[in-house]
């Protein structure tokens, strides 16, 4: 058993050293502010009046020289309508697109993302949701700030915003993680997807993929299979400047955020897949770490040995927490990252459950 355990520790040590490490030494590369592009803001919206009111005025008045905010009002029956119509009176810079018909083919964000990319205006482009707010006013300057002649992607950060309560801290140690995955990731040349709510891409990419017709009936996870299909070695930064950072309201309940998360995973097993892969394993030795501990400590006979991995996987995961954690503003969460790692038992086997069992409902 202490072979078996020592193998998985080797692992998880390769995954934080080979790929980890990569983002916890990483220095933010400066903004380009010689050729910033012009960028057109994209946002898909379903009867969310209230976020629009409260989100929609910070983007429309960020400071950068040229960009349009294109919303598209996919089916709205609120008063979504009426008020884009009067913020259209006020800002210039506002594009508004109405969907009063429901496509036959493309489920979920599909249809409405692909109406505002088309009707987009610049060549770059950068998405966002409605329920989204920024943390300041140059969050358009520093994704379009890290565009250049290779670079066609940029990923950004999304993080939830701080509440009290366990869900809370789960959510955003959630978040973290999985920033830390793909930032690293893609730091490596393995780049496998973008979250869609601080995401900025070539206009000409969505197009040169086409990859909606391919799956049409999944509710979400579009951004992640087009950045799977579209990313290379070389044509993709990241933006993690806290400027940069577009934040959400958490989820105030576990059933909300279990439906969310179902949402979410069912489009991994899209990914290409080496992508599978190295996440799957990934996975299977995070979920395997803690039961094969415990055995090997009750019943091998070798609980020094194995206290001694333990701690050497506790101390180099650390360090890379410690740097990470502080880039992406959750550091309150450090010292409860074993704790959370426990509960990640849970969560992985919760999830994989539902990869082959995507959900039907709207997309909001």
């Amino acid at each position: 058993m202490l072979i078996t355990f020592s193998v998985i520790v080797a692992i998880q040590l390769f995954y934080y050293l080979y790929f980890f490490r990569r983002f916890a030494d990483y220095e933010q590369q400066p903004v380009n502010t010689v050729s910033l592009p012009p960028v057109s803001v994209i946002i898909c919206t379903h009867n969310e009046l209230n976020n629009l009111k409260k989100n929609l005025p910070s983007i429309l008045e960020q400071k950068y020289h040229t960009f349009e905010v294109i919303v598209v009002n996919d089916n709205s029956s609120d008063e979504t309508e009426l008020l884009l119509m009067q913020m259209e009176a006020t800002y210039p810079n506002l594009v508004v697109r109405h969907i009063r018909n429901q496509s036959q083919h493309l489920r979920g964000k599909k249809y409405p993302l692909t109406i505002g990319i088309r009707a987009a205006r610049y060549d770059h482009v950068l998405l966002t949701d409605v329920d989204c707010f920024t943390s300041g006013d140059h969050w358009i300057r520093d994704m379009a700030g890290m565009f250049s002649e290779r670079k066609e992607i940029v990923l950004g950060f999304a993080p939830y915003r701080k509440h009290p309560g366990f869900l809370n801290k789960f959510i955003r140690y959630e978040t973290f993680f999985s920033a830390l995955q793909y930032f690293s990731f893609a730091l490596a040349g393995f780049t496998y997807m973008g979250v869609g709510r601080n995401l900025a891409y070539r206009k000409q990419l969505f197009f040169d993929h086409n990859i909606y017709p391919k799956y049409p009936q999944l509710i979400s996870g579009d951004d992640d299979l087009l950045i799977n299909a579209a990313a290379t070695k070389h044509n993709t930064a990241i933006q993690t400047s806290k400027s940069s950072f577009m934040y959400s309201e958490p989820k105030l309940t576990w059933d909300e955020y279990w439906f969310q998360k179902r949402r979410h995973v069912s489009t991994s097993k899209y990914y290409k897949g080496k992508h599978k892969w190295q996440l799957g394993l990934l996975a299977a030795v995070n979920v395997l770490f803690y039961p094969a501990l415990i055995i090997c400590i009750i019943y091998s006979g070798y609980a020094v040995e194995a206290l001694l991995l333990f701690l050497i996987k506790l101390f180099i995961q650390g360090a890379v927490y410690n740097s990470v954690m502080k880039k992406l503003e959750a550091y309150d969460l450090f010292l409860l990252f074993p704790l959370m790692d426990l509960a990640f038992l849970i969560y992985y086997l919760k999830l994989v459950t539902h990869i082959n069992n995507p959900s039907t409902d709207r997309w909001k």
